[in-house]
């Protein structure tokens, strides 16, 4: 009989060990030498694996806490992740409100939730690899080649995801606002990590990357002012027309529902350019953002009442034709 099959290993009288605990238990020297693999390892692998579910578990729980809109709140409070954010969303956008807020906090908590799952689970990975004696060197080298190729290959979809989070992170535009791309405009459906949702004014919707996006008109934040240029003819007596104007807007945003849009009293700056056909006289007024081509068509409609009635005349160019023979 070979001694060396025969040899008891020292371990197992060592107390305290699990080499020595399962000497006692099963009286197998084997089972003994092997008591690190077959009982130490596995539980603390199995420990490391239910500790990171747990903490990937519960931070995601605190996550979802924050990013959750208050039941009932009547569109006053935030979700509890985007109170030290900064918000530029207008409040009389009333239940696209609620929408704009609940699709900022969800975006963001699914970043939020991904970074902990990546972060967690790698951290767990890389400590059962540890346990089982793997040299984690050339893996992680490995990795990171790998993490540079991805990069390079996917440059645009890093650049989309990056733009989303820094608009969301600053909200720059959410539903309900309207906005100029440059390439499209219009009223924001949904905004999302990588695509941006408008429907322009004909109805037809346009998917923007956001990371094409270089500069963003928005036409929904703080205030937005009505424009209104009314054309006269050469013949008219500026000064009375101003007044005319001014008394007109005034009269008109005094009343329902110009009184709850316009922020300010209407302005006539004067003439604003002479064509032509004749001059232009423009009249502005600082309205609630949004509202700035409801408020430009109501005053348009008064003004030109108004002048009607005073006497004044369009530009003689819009009245004839072509040839001067009248319009067909």
């Amino acid at each position: 009989m070979n001694p060396l099959l025969s040899q008891t290993p020292q371990c197992v009288s060592e107390q305290g060990t699990w080499c020595y605990e399962v000497y006692q238990i099963t009286h197998n020297e084997w089972l003994a030498a092997s008591a690190g693999w077959l009982v130490a390892k596995p539980l603390k692998i199995t420990l490391v694996l239910v500790v990171a579910i747990f903490i990937r578990w519960l931070v995601r729980k605190l996550i979802d806490r924050l990013t959750t809109l208050p039941r009932n709140n009547g569109n006053r409070k935030l979700p509890a992740l985007l109170r030290p954010l900064r918000e530029r969303a207008p409040s009389l956008l009333g239940p696209s409100l609620t929408e704009r807020r609940a699709q900022r906090a969800k975006t963001i908590g699914s970043v939020l939730k991904s970074v902990t799952s990546f972060v967690v689970l790698g951290l767990a990975f890389i400590q059962v690899l540890g346990e089982l004696g793997i040299n984690l060197g050339p893996i992680i080298a490995s990795a990171g080649i790998v993490g540079v190729a991805l990069g390079f290959g996917a440059q645009n979809l890093v650049k989309d995801f990056l733009s989303g989070m820094f608009m969301m992170l600053e909200d720059q535009y959410g539903v309900g606002d309207v906005i100029d791309t440059g390439e499209a405009s219009g009223v924001v459906e949904s905004v999302g990590l990588r695509i941006t949702t408008l429907r322009d004014i004909k109805g037809t919707v346009w998917y923007v990357r956001n990371g094409e996006v270089l500069r963003v008109g928005n036409s929904s934040q703080g205030f937005a002012v009505a424009v209104v240029d009314v054309p006269l003819s050469y013949t008219a007596e500026v000064d009375r027309a101003v007044e005319v104007l001014t008394e007109a807007a005034t009269a008109a945003v005094a009343e329902e529902p110009l009184s709850s849009n316009v922020l300010e009293p209407p302005q006539a700056l004067g003439v604003e350019s002479v064509t032509p056909e004749g001059i232009t006289i423009r009249l502005t007024a600082k309205v609630r953002p949004g509202k700035q081509w409801t408020v430009q068509r109501a005053l348009r409609a008064a003004v030109l009442a108004k002048l009607e009635e005073a006497g004044f005349e369009p530009p003689i160019g819009r009245l004839l034709g072509p040839a001067g023979t009248g319009a067909q």
